[in-house]
Order: structure tokens, then C-alpha cells, then sequence
């Protein structure tokens, strides 16, 4: 007996989906695994901005090693008891809001760093770098387990002992209402406006910087150049963070407020991996804009994979900006 037209029409969306899942996860490992290598193999890298840098690396290589193959499991559907499908869910939740958590510790360390740039070195501590990027992963997992403590659908499966199994689905164990109101609203909208905010004012003082620098040396246009550069990449951040993060809660917003609504389910792994692929883009936009992270990746590549001798190459001694 042949598949219906509809069944084939699934597994082919399925299995586009599991490919383009697959290949976010190669570029995610490999990009922040050579982000974490580079920071060791330069000690001139080892400082407090590349303390998060790093945290934001690790959250993003458990994103490529974890997160997206538990996505693609859940996606499917297998059967488990309800309490496994609940805390392979979680840990979706946790790896991916250590994530946030570690961009907004970076805009606020840039926001120092242009606020502050004199007493930066005071404020900003290693040691403290240390404790706010243990903040970010406790909360990460005190946020992301929320749901292990009760606010999860096993009341809607009252009626099944707690032995029995269920088709592990991520909306058959977490609430809607958790991931809208809880999730979205206090920890995606949250960090994201505070992130808008700091990039506004970091805006708001280079221009009046470079405007002061512009009139009183004759340097000024180098360094209104870049500056410039910084600039650019702030906004980079804010947009890139926004459209791969915003589709994906908007279609839960859309199912919380609008059950009786239509969602393709295409639709709905396109904001999921579009989620997922903010972690392969974050070594780019973190990292390889870096000129000492630059040239020291490209030692790396013709030592290890070409198998050439390094020659020296000129890096400045001072700190670059992103």
C-alpha cells in the first residue's frame, strides 16, 4: 500500500529539516571550538572581554553537540516517560539562554569599555569576569529548569500513570504560557531591550568622541575609521541576535494567542534553526573581526592543516576593538 501524498510531504519536510539542523551544528562546533583554541594558543587574547567571549563559545559548541541533536530527537517524536522528555527539554532551554545571557554580558562589557575606557581595567576584573559569567550559566540553569519543578503540561497527562510513556514532543511537556510569558517575555524581550539600550548609548558616546577627537588631533579620521568599524559591528550584533531569535518566539506568541491559528510546520523549523544558527554566527561576529583573533587563526590553519611553519607577522601590542 503506497504513503498518502501527505505522509511524503512530511518526511521530505523532515528530512530538510534535519539537514539544514545538521550542518548549523558542524558550523557551530567548528567556528567556537577554533574560537576557544585561538584564545589559548594567544595569551595577548587572555583578558576580560575574551573571559566572555569564550563563555559565549562554550554555550554555542553545547548548542552544535546538544542542543541540536535533542531538537531534531524531540522534532521526531519518540516514546519516553514524561519526566525524560521534560528534562531533555530543559536542557534545550538552558544551553540556549546561556547563550543570551553570555551576548548581553558582552554588550555590557563593550558598553564599559567606551563608557569607562580609563577605569575599565579597575572595574572589569579578571576575577570578576569569572563570577559574571557564573552568574550567566547559574541563571541559565535556574531559568532553564523551571519547568522540572511544576510549570509543565503533567496535569494534561493526569489521566497516564507515571510509568507510562508518551511521544516526547516539546509542546507536550512545557507549557505555552511558560515559554510566552516566562521565556519570551522576561528573558529574550528583557535582555534584548537592555541590549538596544547600551548599543544606543554606546552610539551616542563614540559619536561625541569622535567628534572631540576629530577637532583636536589630526588622527581623527583614522580613528573616526575605527571607530566606524565598532560601530558597525554593534549593530550587527543587535540585528543578527533579533532576527534569529525573534521568528521562533513569535510562533509560539502566535499558537499561545491564537490556538485556533494556522502554522505550517515548515514554518516552525525555520524558526528553529534560525535560533540555532545565531550560534555558527557569533565566532564571526565576535571573533573573526578580531585582528590579533585574525592572524593567530590563520598561524593555526598553516601550521596545523597546511602543515607550513608560521612566519612572524606584525600584530599590534595594543588592545583592538571588536
Amino acid at each position: 500500500m503506497s504513503s498518502s501524498p501527505g505522509i511524503k510531504s512530511r518526511e521530505h519536510v523532515d528530512m530538510v529539516y534535519i539537514s539544514i539542523e545538521t550542518a548549523i551544528a558542524l558550523a557551530s562546533v567548528l567556528g567556537n571550538v577554533l574560537v576557544v583554541v585561538v584564545v589559548c594558543v594567544n595569551r595577548a587574547l587572555r583578558n576580560t572581554t575574551f573571559c566572555f567571549i569564550v563563555s559565549l563559545a562554550v554555550a554555542d559548541i553545547a548548542v552544535g553537540v546538544l542542543v541540536i541533536p535533542l531538537a531534531i530527537i524531540i522534532s521526531l517524536g519518540f516514546s519516553t516517560q514524561f519526566y525524560t522528555c521534560l528534562f531533555l527539554s530543559c536542557l534545550l532551554l538552558i544551553i540556549t539562554q546561556s547563550s543570551i545571557l553570555s551576548l548581553l554580558a558582552i554588550a555590557i562589557d563593550r558598553y564599559l569599555r567606551v563608557k569607562i575606557p580609563t577605569r575599565y581595567s579597575i572595574i572589569v576584573t579578571q576575577g570578576r569576569a569569572y563570577v559574571a559569567v557564573c552568574l550567566c550559566w547559574i541563571l541559565s540553569f535556574l531559568t532553564g529548569l523551571v519547568p522540572m519543578i511544576g510549570w509543565n503540561n503533567r496535569d494534561a497527562q493526569a489521566n497516564r500513570s507515571s510509568s507510562s510513556e508518551i511521544v516526547c514532543k516539546f509542546t507536550t511537556v512545557i507549557r505555552m504560557d511558560y515559554m510566552v510569558y516566562f521565556n519570551f517575555f522576561g528573558w529574550v524581550v528583557v535582555p534584548l531591550t537592555i541590549m538596544i539600550a547600551l548599543y544606543a548609548e554606546i552610539f551616542r558616546v563614540i559619536r561625541r568622541q569622535l567628534n572631540r577627537r576629530a577637532e583636536a588631533t589630526c588622527d581623527g579620521d583614522r580613528y573616526y575609521r575605527k571607530e566606524l568599524k565598532l560601530a558597525k559591528s554593534l549593530a550587527l550584533v543587535v540585528f543578527l541576535f533579533a532576527v534569529c531569535w525573534l521568528p521562533i518566539h513569535i510562533i509560539n506568541c502566535i499558537d499561545f494567542f491564537c490556538s485556533k491559528c494556522y502554522l505550517p510546520k515548515f514554518a516552525t523549523y525555520i524558526g528553529i534553526f534560525m535560533s540555532h544558527v545565531n550560534s555558527a554566527l557569533n565566532p564571526l561576529v565576535y571573533a573573526f573581526r578580531i585582528k590579533r583573533f585574525r592572524v593567530t587563526l590563520v598561524q593555526i590553519t598553516r601550521r596545523c592543516m597546511l602543515c607550513k611553519s608560521t612566519e612572524p607577522t606584525p600584530c599590534p601590542t595594543s588592545t583592538p576593538a571588536i
